[in-house]
């Protein structure tokens, strides 16, 4: 700031500085042909002013230092002894010019403001002063003599008086000039201050525009784009170099119509949209959800201005809340499975228990038997759903301990082995990097969720031959361990993937769409985060990450656990 208000006091200083030697020079040069008892004096001065000359042209910064303003003072100073000598030798109290006192005392006025102003119209004051006195007592001569000063009070009333309105012109004129200055030198840096202040303001708004998350984009009453920040950039998938300048309804006409009318709505009908939801296609051809809110801008007399939209992509947030809602259609299911399955279990439980004891008491032959047999069969097959019913709706909360993962994989590679589901012809294998792998869970539930997977993939093979392998992998910092159950079955084809979790869904023949719903409610308890990668005939593998058992020193392990959990969605 101070170094701008020297350069523009430099800028009008310099060129009066050698407007006033110029005149100067002029007038001893041409006027007074070069007076005897003037030339020191202007040889000095003339040094001095190509001095500062110099000195501000070498400067790479226009500030007057210490150098510069010892050469200013001393140029005022034979400045005025110059002008003192020009007065002297051309008329005294007549000489016609004293005016070269107030170019000295004007261009003061731009180096020292109103206090330095007033003590330079001091000296000049002085000097003149002196000048009248000693030339009235030596008149038509050139020699100095200071005998003189003492009658200085002598002299007559009309050069006193001509002395006097000097002075006083010599005092207005620099307390007029000093003071403007001052007042121009405030005002400059009042103005200054305030287009700093402008400046910055305008780019922090920028730059607050410029970075906020939603994507924000203004158009003119005509309907051109004229600011997109880097959000709708990001969102839309436009260039603000390529589209501003341009028609909205021009740019977003292919993939973008519904966004393209919602602004011309406002262009046209001076309509906004405090919340409205519009789907844009992006560059890769993907639906995108956005959230939108317009706002018309009117001039003071109520004309269009323009439109503001201010946007968001919904993408996230309709993920999750498809997420709550299959969360709470899941919650319902279970409730409404477990008080279906407790009123059924019952009566099929006597039925099922008496058709056995027909079954062994009666010898039925031919269809009477075969009826029989299927009776029989449909019972068990109905308590095993009933069965998964309520294991679907009895999922216990979890109770974290320290559990050893590859020794829960073992036990599910022999549990599933006996059931029913397996056949010989089915591999199963554990492929770990570590035979001792600790992660902070729940063991019951993570066998069952382990079960459950591996029930699946051998149902899925059909009686055909297949492999199942568990592969335990552990990130380089062991705070992540990841569990993958991969089989080289039939595969799940793409389109189906999201419906793979959801109660009673299912492609198998005697499924009943309940073992990957109970996967997934058990990893929702667990809060584990599960994906799934499959397509058609070429396998399936489930990736499930567990929390590993923390090592370092913790007061509450189960309390670190659950704060790292929370931070892992499940997903499908």
């Amino acid at each position: 700031m101070q170094a701008e208000e020297r350069l523009k006091r430099l800028g009008w200083f310099l060129p009066l500085r050698l407007a006033s030697y110029v005149i100067i020079m002029a007038v001893v040069v041409v006027w007074m042909r070069y007076p005897t008892f003037l030339q020191p004096l202007i040889i000095l001065y003339s040094l001095l002013t190509l001095g500062f000359t110099f000195t501000i042209a070498s400067q790479r910064r226009l500030k007057l230092d210490s150098l510069t303003q010892a050469l200013v003072a001393l140029q005022f100073i034979f400045e005025i002894s110059i002008e003192s000598g020009i007065i002297y030798a051309t008329g005294n109290v007549n000489s016609p010019f004293s005016g070269l006192f107030i170019l000295t005392i004007v261009s003061a006025a731009l180096a020292y403001r109103l206090i330095g102003t007033l003590v330079i119209a001091s000296f000049v004051s002085f000097a003149y002063a002196f000048i009248v006195k000693f030339g009235y007592d030596q008149v038509g001569s050139v020699a100095f003599s200071f005998d003189s000063i003492a009658s200085f009070l002598s002299i007559p009333e009309q050069v006193l008086y001509s002395i006097f309105l000097h002075v006083l012109i010599f005092f207005l004129i620099a307390f007029i000039s000093g003071y403007l200055a001052e007042r121009l030198s405030k005002q400059d840096k009042r103005l200054a201050d305030a287009s700093r202040a402008l400046k910055r303001a305008q780019l922090e708004t920028d730059d607050i525009l410029r970075h906020l998350n939603s994507g924000l984009l203004t158009l003119d009453a005509q309907g051109y784009l004229i600011y997109f920040n880097r959000a709708a950039e990001r969102i839309l998938g436009y260039s603000e170099a390529t589209v501003k300048g341009l028609l909205c309804s021009e740019v977003f006409a292919e993939r973008m119509p519904y966004l393209s009318t919602a602004l011309l709505d406002g262009l046209h009908s001076h309509l906004g949209y405090p919340r409205k939801e519009v789907e844009i296609i992006d560059n890769e051809g993907k639906v995108v959800p956005l959230g939108l809110s317009t706002s018309v801008l009117l001039e003071e007399n109520g004309s269009l201005r323009g439109v503001i939209a201010i946007f968001s992509d919904l993408t996230e947030a309709k993920e999750m809340e498809n997420k709550v809602r299959a969360a709470d259609r899941m919650a319902a299911i279970g409730e409404l499975s477990a008080s279906i399955a407790h009123e059924i279990r019952n009566p099929l439980a006597a039925i099922s228990g008496s058709v056995e004891v027909l079954n062994q008491e009666l010898r039925l032959s031919g269809d009477n038997g075969r009826l029989m047999d299927l009776i029989v069969k449909e019972s068990h097959r109905l308590g095993k759903i009933l069965s998964e019913f309520l294991t679907y709706a009895r999922i216990d909360r979890p109770v974290y301990r320290k559990v050893e993962l590859c020794h829960i994989i073992s036990d599910v590679i022999e549990l599933v082995r006996h059931h029913d589901s397996y056949r010989p012809n089915i591999t199963m294998s554990l492929n770990s990097q570590e035979s001792t792998v600790y992660v902070f869970s729940d063991e019951d539930l993570i066998k069952h969720l382990l079960i459950n997977l591996a029930l699946n993939a051998c149902e899925s093979f059909e009686g055909v031959e297949g492999k199942v392998t568990f592969v335990v992998s552990l990130h380089p910092s062991g705070s992540i361990v990841d569990l993958c159950v991969q089989d080289d079955g039939p595969g799940i084809p793409e389109h189906i993937h999201d419906k793979v979790f959801q109660p009673f869904f299912s492609t198998k023949k005697e499924g009943t769409g309940l073992g990957l719903a109970i996967v997934h409610r058990i990893a929702s308890s667990l809060r584990l985060q599960i994906g799934l990668e499959s397509s058609y005939q070429n396998g399936t593998s489930f990736m499930i990450h567990f929390q590993g058992y923390p090592t370092g020193k913790t007061d509450n392990p189960r309390e670190q656990y659950r704060e790292k959990a929370n931070l892992l969605p499940v997903g499908r």
